[in-house]
Parts: structure tokens; sequence; C-alpha cells
């Protein structure tokens, strides 16, 4: 632990969306271990979801809790229960959801007027934060959920704009300031990064979000410095952020149970998953999954399906429905009953961690969602980067152009997680084999991204284990804290 002193009292506020919450209980988790009280604010609904992940550790006298505020669905126009954005599925629904999350501002204040509060560990989404704590005498920290790679990159193209000065979507153009030479092209930015209105509300937001990130405390980073080391030093140096890289967060669940209880429940039994992967031989089986908000058109389904079937290549593929809302996945007719025993259809959700983390998996065909990303470097598992939206096309060019432990499913198109992807952009059959077919081949080049995945496992691990860096940062971020309030500094 860090200075000696009374027991320090973190609040965690992670955004009500699986990508979030997950990895944030795991910082409490983390930090609990050092012996930290946390107390993790939700709604209802994500209550029964984040009960589950600290069951085991509460069990064990770890000290955290859980707080529920009432989500305010019905005032916002939303349906009741609607308290978790993996529900929201139009444009409309998105701008009530997040009207209802700005109405928890004043009981969040009631909330930690309540308690004494150390530290509000908030979602980069909950801006409004900053100003409450700030009232409160109460440092916040801003958790983005994502790559310090993927700040930097963000911060470059908001300040400089580089993607103005080319004509068309697919012309490249290279994003300045930065310690390595990056393209993009514009067919890659979200619609608020493009956008010529200003004032649209989630350029607001996103504006809002770089204010907030500005004038907290600090920022905590699921990442370690010998991921990004580069990046690291120019989000503290040239950026002049505050931050502490902990991660990966993942890590702190060590057994099977843990690794299983992340999350909603699985739709599959992880004894029978983990089974049948025993079956398979080492590094032969390739996981397929595009985050717990990527659903893609029956058109695009199809496409993958019989790609997977040509490459004849075994399989784990976590399948949601179509973005049609059809009530049965779009396959090929008789595809299930010929994978039997070739391919693994999970439905929905699946044990991640679990799946990655079995030596039978040579392979990972993913979004570029960060926890994807860091549980895939955790494993030593090479992918094919196949983004859909929000940063995961910056994600990409990491693990594609700096790590080089993946090669592009592209070129592709960012698109909005309520829309559906365009016709054009569609990955086909053939190019889903052959992008298969490659990186679970035996060439040199996948050799090598093969072995290069495989170090960064171990450094990953070595990373949160006593004396590594996470480790020491996840130590100066509670010493931190602790200076802020220099009365409670050996008591």
């Amino acid at each position: 632990m860090g200075s000696e002193g009374r027991q320090l009292h973190f609040f965690y506020f992670p955004f009500m969306a699986q990508g979030h919450m997950i990895p944030m209980v795991d910082i409490a988790k983390l930090l609990a271990h050092r012996g930290v009280k946390g107390t993790i604010i939700t709604t209802p609904l994500n209550a029964l979801l984040i009960s589950r992940s600290i069951e085991g550790e509460r069990k064990s006298g770890i000290n955290l809790g859980i707080e529920i505020m009432k989500f305010p669905s019905a005032e916002a126009g939303l349906p009741e229960g609607c308290d978790n954005v993996d529900i929201v599925t139009t444009r409309e629904m998105a701008g009530s959801f997040f009207k209802a999350v700005s109405m928890l501002k004043q009981p969040l204040k009631m909330l930690l007027e309540k308690h004494r509060v150390d530290c509000l560990v908030a979602d980069m989404f909950f801006t409004w934060t900053t100003d409450v704590a700030g009232e409160l005498g109460i440092p916040r920290l801003v958790f983005h959920g994502t790559s310090l790679f993927s700040l930097c990159v963000g911060d470059s193209i908001d300040s400089n704009a580089p993607h103005k000065t080319v004509e068309s979507d697919v012309q490249p153009f290279v994003v300045p300031g930065l310690p390595d030479q990056i393209e993009m092209t514009k067919s890659e930015l979200s619609d608020h990064t493009k956008t010529t209105d200003t004032n649209s509300p989630f350029a607001e937001l996103i504006k809002a979000v770089r204010k907030s990130e500005v004038t907290s405390f600090g920022v905590v980073a699921n990442s370690f410095y010998e991921l990004e080391p580069a990046y690291a030093d120019h989000y503290r140096k040239a950026m002049g952020r505050r931050a502490w890289h902990i991660g990966p967060v993942s890590l702190c669940n060590r057994n099977t149970a843990d690794k299983a209880q992340r999350g909603k429940n699985s739709t599959i039994d992880e004894n029978y998953c983990l089974n049948w992967l025993d079956s398979k031989e080492l590094d032969s089986v390739i996981y397929v999954s595009f985050g717990s908000m990527g659903r893609f058109s029956a058109i695009q389904l199809l496409e993958i399906a019989t790609g997977l079937e040509a490459s004849n290549v075994p399989f784990i593929w976590v399948v949601r429905k179509s973005r049609e809302g059809a009530k049965e996945l779009c396959l090929p007719d008789g595809f299930q009953e010929r994978m039997e025993g070739k391919g693994l259809i999970i439905r929905d959700w699946a044990p991640q961690v679990l799946i990655l983390d079995h030596p039978a998996i040579g392979g990972f065909v993913t979004h570029c969602g960060w926890n994807s990303t860091l549980e895939a470097v955790c494993a030593g598992v090479p992918m094919i980067a196949w983004p859909l939206s929000a940063e995961q096309f910056y994600n990409e060019k990491l693990i594609t152009d700096i790590l080089r432990i993946g090669i592009p499913a592209g070129p592709l198109v960012w698109s909005s997680f309520l829309e559906a992807i365009p016709e054009a952009a569609l990955v086909k059959s053939e190019k889903v084999e052959m992008l298969v077919t490659q990186l679970m081949g035996s060439g040199g080049d996948t050799t090598e991204m093969r072995r290069r995945a495989k170090v960064l496992r171990e450094m990953a691990n070595k990373a949160v284990e006593k004396g590594g860096s996470s480790y020491k940062d996840l130590n100066r971020l509670i010493d931190d804290i602790r200076m802020h309030n220099p009365l409670d500094v050996c008591l």
C-alpha cells in the first residue's frame, strides 16, 4: 500500500454499458485488494450484473459495496427499466438516455454528501461529475475505457482537423504531432468528428468530455506502460494530462469463476465451452466476437458464416441478432448442422476471457473495442482487426501498425452502433476466408505476429505483478489521493 493513514474510500460511477461497467468493477476490485474501500454507484438493472461480479470478493471479506440510484427512465421518455445503453436502438432513444443520465447529477451529489468519500472515479460521459466533486472538495478521476494511443490520436484530430485537407473519404491523411506516422481516412472517423455542426448534441458532449478531462484530478487508464510507452509519455508530457496506467485490469480475475462472472450471464455453460476447446489442438481455433454493441445486417452475417465455413478452421462465434431485429439468426441453410463439432456458436454473451485464455485459441476476429483488445493482448492472441464505431478505428491502428499483432479487415467505414453498415462496406465471404486462413496459417509474417503477441502477454502479466509498472502506478495513485488530503497522512 501507499502511505499509512485511515482507510481511503473511493466511489466508482460507471456508464451504463457492459464495456464501461466491466473494467470499472475490475478497478474497484484492484484497489479494494490494496485496502481501499469501494462503493460502486449504479442503477437497479445494472446492480444485478455488478453484484454477480463482486460476489466472490465480498464473501472473502473485501470491502466492496453497491449504492443504487433510480434511473429516471420515465422522466426522460424511455421505457421503464431502460437503464443500460445496450437496450438503446434508435437515435431518439439515445438522446433520451443521455437526458436521463444528466438527471442523475443531483442524486449523485446527495449521495456524496452522505458519505466521507476520498475520490470519485467517474466515466468520461459523466462530464458534470467534475463540477459536483469539486463543489464537495473530492478529487474526480476520469475513466475513458480506451487506450492512451487512441486518446492521443483523437486529441490531434480534434485540435488539427487534418481530415479537412483531403478531398475524398478514402484519401489518406497523416495525423500530426504523434510519435509515429499514423495514417487514416475520413471514412474511418466518427460522424461527430467529421461534422461541421459543432453544436450537434454529441459534438457538444465530446467537447465537454475533453474539458472535464483537463479540469479533473486526472485520468485512470486501463493500460500498461510497456504496451504504448511513446503514447503514455506523449499523453502526460506533450498533452499535459495527469494519468495513471493501472492495467490490464482484467488480470485481477485469476480463477475460472471470476472470469466467467464478468458481465452478463453467459448463454453457454462455461464447462461445456472449455471441454469443447480441450478437444482442439494448440492454436487451432479462431474466436469471433464483435462486442456487446456490435450487430451486423443479415447480409453481413451470411458473409461471415460462409467465409468461416470455407476457411475450414475450427471456430467459436458469438453471434448477435441482426440490426433488422430478426427473431432468428441469419445463417446459411444447414450451417449449424454442417458445423457440428467444427464450430461452436454462442448467442449474445460469452465468457470471453476464459475462451481467449485457452491454449486452443490461436486468433481473434475483433471489433477492436479496448476491453477485447487488451484481453487478447493478455492472452497472447493475434487479431483480425474489424472496427465498427466509437474509437475502434484508432485502436485498430495500434494493433496493426504499432504493435503489429494483427491484420486489418478493411478498408472499412465508421458506422454508429444504431445504424446499418453501408452495403458497399460489407466484408465479403472471400475476404473473411482469406483473413482467417492467413491469421491461422504458419507463414513467416504470421509466426512473427504470434511471437510478438506472446511477448506482450508476458509484459502484461509482469506489469500487474508486484514491482511492475502498473502495480507501481496503482500505488502512486493511492498515495496521490491520500496526499490530496494531507491531514490524513500518517495519522
